[in-house]
């Protein structure tokens, strides 16, 4: 009995340090997407890169709806000197004539396009980005999905971002309005879960990047080894921050969104992309397997129980109150993500969080059960540490 006692009050201590940390992150990433994200131009500072050359490094694979728009945004950036590379693994992918006709309207962008990629190890954008960054000719190269879709003065704000002990500027991945309950989804989750730790691990000192746009030093990644160094592993993104970080380069936040903007989207494709991150997380950082306590539901329940075992406070009565007050907080940081009005109801958006919130442990425990991811066209197995190997059919 006194094993079991001490078992609960330490889960009570647990609960309650939860609380804080939970809600602390809350507080974090409310306030930082208030005061630094959507900025007017005017009121950033100028950077000593302002005129800078910039290399954009383009993965392209196969088409969908929007990626001609999409691509078509980045040749009507409003920046002084950069040029695109275009890279496309395979001679007959769809996506080369939408780069080509591309060409053709922009015939003043300084743009090429590279077709058959490098193989220099199992990560096929890597392999993909070869020939693209091999000839890539300023000092800053920045790395962006095909999905994404850019204002005219994006690349000016990274940039302005790239100040003098800067070696690394990502943006915040969000996603554009979509018609569709799918489309929703993903943009209650891109503003909701995803920026509350995203935007606190940067806060507090954690290297948080995702790979969507990166803008960073050229010469930094060449002391790393370059692309090369990183074709070893799935999430090159983590890796190539982490090389920058460990030469002692500070990140920084562009106050701009790297805007998802894909025409191929559902619940289905939603749902294995979160597995596939959570798979990765777990092979790189072992501490993700706490992340399930993160999320609303089940940090609620744990918090509950804590509150009825110090206070005698009713559990579920807590319980409500709390996934409530996390639901509320939770709206008022996507209108911050968002910056303006949301293209769904109200009625939406708690749908698409309660469906999102609900999916969370599901998605956690299918990622535990297989080590091997499919992307893009391969299959691979996860190794600790953060390596893979792909699956070569017999």
């Amino acid at each position: 009995m006194a094993v079991l006692e001490v078992a609960m009050q330490g889960l009570a201590v647990f609960g309650f340090i939860l609380f804080l940390v939970l809600w602390l992150m809350h507080f974090m990433s409310i306030i930082y997407v208030r005061l630094h994200l959507h900025r007017k131009r005017s009121e950033v500072k100028q950077p000593f890169v302002q005129l800078v050359g910039v290399s954009l490094l383009k993965p392209l694979k196969g088409v969908d709806p929007n990626l001609i728009s999409n691509l078509e945004t980045f040749f009507t950036l409003d920046y002084p000197k950069y040029e695109i590379l275009l890279c496309v693994q395979d001679q007959d992918d769809p996506a080369v004539d939408v780069c080509k006709k591309l060409l053709g309207k922009y015939p003043n962008v300084d743009a090429r396009l590279f077709i058959g990629g490098k193989k220099v190890g199992i990560n096929p954008k890597i392999n993909n980005l070869m020939p693209g960054y091999e000839a890539a000719k300023y000092g800053l190269v920045w790395i962006c999905d095909s999905g994404i879709r850019v204002k005219p003065d994006t690349l000016t704000d990274l940039t302005n971002q790239m100040t003098e002990k800067v070696g690394l500027v990502h943006g915040l991945p969000y996603v554009a309005d979509r018609q569709g309950f799918a489309a929703t989804l993903e943009q209650v989750y891109f503003g909701t879960s995803h920026p509350r730790s995203y935007i606190s691990a940067n806060v507090t000192g954690i290297k948080c990047v995702t790979g969507m746009s990166c803008l960073m030093r050229k010469d930094v990644l060449d002391q790393a080894g370059g692309l090369v160094a990183f074709a070893q592993y799935i999430a090159e993104d983590y890796f190539m921050a982490k090389a920058i970080a460990d030469r002692g380069w500070k990140f920084s936040m562009a106050t701009q969104v790297a805007l998802q903007n894909s025409g191929s989207y559902s619940i289905g494709q939603f749902q294995s992309r979160m597995i596939r991150w959570t798979k990765l997380r777990i092979n790189m950082l072992p501490g993700t397997v706490l992340e399930p306590v993160s999320e609303c539901f089940l940090a609620s329940l744990i918090i509950g129980w804590a509150a009825h075992y110090v206070f005698r406070w009713d559990m579920m009565v807590f319980f409500m109150c709390h996934c409530l007050a996390w639901f509320l907080f939770d709206y008022v940081q996507l209108t911050g993500v968002q910056g303006g009005p949301l293209c769904f109801s109200k009625l939406d958006f708690a749908v698409a969080w309660f469906i999102r919130e609900s999916m969370a442990v599901q998605i956690f425990l299918s990622a535990l059960w297989d080590p091997t991811i499919s992307w893009r066209t391969g299959r691979y197995r996860l190794r600790c540490g953060g390596t893979a190997e792909e699956i070569l059919d017999v």
